[in-house]
C-alpha cells in the first residue's frame, strides 16, 4: 500500500488486529511472535502456501474470494493429514497502489472463513512491493499423536478413493478466461465458484483417521498428486478414467469443449481428498463420508510396481500427455 496513505502499523491496526481477537496466543498482534498451545497428547501440523496475482488467481478476482481461497488451500493441507485448524500467519506483499477498500474486503473474507472453520490470525508481516500482489499463509493444526494421515503408507491392493467431484475448478478457470462458450449461466457460476472457493474437507480428514493408509489433497490434478503417494509408498496405481466423479455442470462443460474425463483427471485446484484404504474398509469409509455430508468414490487400486496407469472402460492403458499442473 502507498507509504503516504497508511503505514504498516496503521494497516495492521485497522484491518488485521480484529482478525486476531479470540486467539489468546496472538497477543493482540502486539508482540514479536505468537504463542501456540497444543491439546495434551497432540502433535502440531504446519503447512504453508503462497499465491501470486496472475498465477494462482486472476487479477480481477474479488478480494474476499482471494482471501478465502488463500486460507482454504492451507486448511485443505491440514485436512489431508487429519488435523483440526488452530490458527494461521499471514504475509502480504501489497503493490503500492493497492486501495484500502481492496485490503478491507480481503480482511473481511478472512474473517468470514475464520468463523466458518474455527481458526484465527496469529500474526505475520506486511510489506509494499513494486511487483504483483504476493500472499503467503502458514496454517497450524493439531492431530492426536500417531494419527496423522500421510502419503507413504499405501499398500498394493488398497482401494483408491476421492471425495466430491473433480475437474470443476479447472473448468471454472476456463470459463473465467473465456475458453468455454456457450455455457449455461448456472453451470458457469457453479464451476467458477469451485475454482475460486475450494472446500477443505476437514471433517472427512478427521473421520478418516485410523481408517485409511495414505492421503493427500488434490491441488495439481488427480493423476499427478496420486503420483506422490505412489513414489512415497513404493508401489503403483491404476485409475479407471470412467470412474472419476464428475459434477453435472462439469459433464456439460466437457461436452461443450468436446473433451473427455481426462481433463478432469489432470486439472488442478480441486482440493478434494485423495486417499487409499484396505478393501475391507470400503463400507466403513462410505459411511464416514455420508456422516459428514460428503460422497467418496472408488476410482482405482494400488498395485505392485510403480507409476500411475490410467485405464479405459475395457481396462486398456490410456496415454495422458500432461498428468497435472507443474509449478515450474
Amino acid at each position: 500500500m502507498a507509504d503516504d496513505r497508511r503505514d504498516e502499523f496503521g494497516l495492521i491496526d485497522d484491518f488485521f488486529a480484529p482478525l486476531a481477537k479470540g486467539q489468546p496466543g496472538a497477543l493482540g498482534l502486539g508482540d514479536d511472535a505468537a504463542l501456540l498451545d497444543l491439546p495434551p497428547g497432540h502433535s502440531g501440523v504446519v503447512t504453508a502456501d503462497a499465491m501470486v496475482a496472475g498465477v494462482h488467481f486472476l487479477a480481477d478476482d474479488p478480494p474476499q474470494d482471494v482471501a478465502r481461497k488463500l486460507l482454504r488451500v492451507n486448511l485443505s493441507d491440514l485436512a489431508a493429514m487429519g488435523a483440526q485448524p488452530i490458527g494461521y500467519l499471514l504475509v502480504a506483499a501489497w503493490p503500492r497502489d493497492t486501495a484500502d477498500d481492496w485490503i478491507g474486503a480481503f480482511a473481511s473474507g478472512l474473517a468470514r472463513d475464520q468463523a466458518l472453520y474455527g481458526c484465527g490470525l496469529l500474526g505475520g508481516d506486511t510489506v509494499a512491493t513494486a511487483g504483483p500482489l504476493t500472499l503467503s499463509l502458514t496454517a497450524f493444526g493439531s492431530v492426536p499423536a500417531g494419527q496423522a494421515l500421510r502419503r507413504d503408507q499405501a499398500r498394493p491392493g488398497d482401494c483408491i478413493f476421492v471425495s466430491g467431484t473433480v475437474g470443476d475448478a479447472a473448468l471454472g478457470l476456463r470459463a473465467l478466461t473465456g475458453d468455454i462458450a456457450p455455457l449455461a449461466s448456472a453451470d458457469r457460476e457453479f464451476l467458477v465458484d469451485r475454482y475460486r472457493l475450494p472446500s477443505p474437507r476437514i471433517d472427512l480428514g478427521v473421520a478418516l483417521r485410523q481408517r485409511i493408509h495414505s492421503a493427500l489433497d488434490v491441488s495439481d490434478g488427480v493423476a499427478q498428486d496420486l503420483g506422490h503417494i505412489v513414489r512415497r509408498s513404493g508401489c503403483g496405481a491404476e485409475i479407471k478414467l470412467g470412474a472419476l466423479p464428475l459434477s453435472p455442470a462439469g459433464r456439460r462443460a466437457l461436452a461443450v469443449l468436446g473433451a473427455d474425463a481426462a481433463l478432469a483427471l489432470t486439472g488442478g485446484d480441486d482440493y478434494e481428498l485423495l486417499f487409499t484404504a484396505a478393501d475391507s474398509r470400503r463400507q466403513e469409509i462410505l459411511d464416514c463420508a455420508q456422516d459428514v455430508g460428503l460422497t467418496v468414490t472408488e476410482i482405482g487400486r494400488m498395485v505392485e510396481g510403480g507409476g500411475v496407469r490410467v485405464l479405459d472402460d475395457a481396462g486398456q492403458p490410456i496415454t495422458v500427455d500432461r498428468p497435472g499442473w507443474r509449478h515450474r
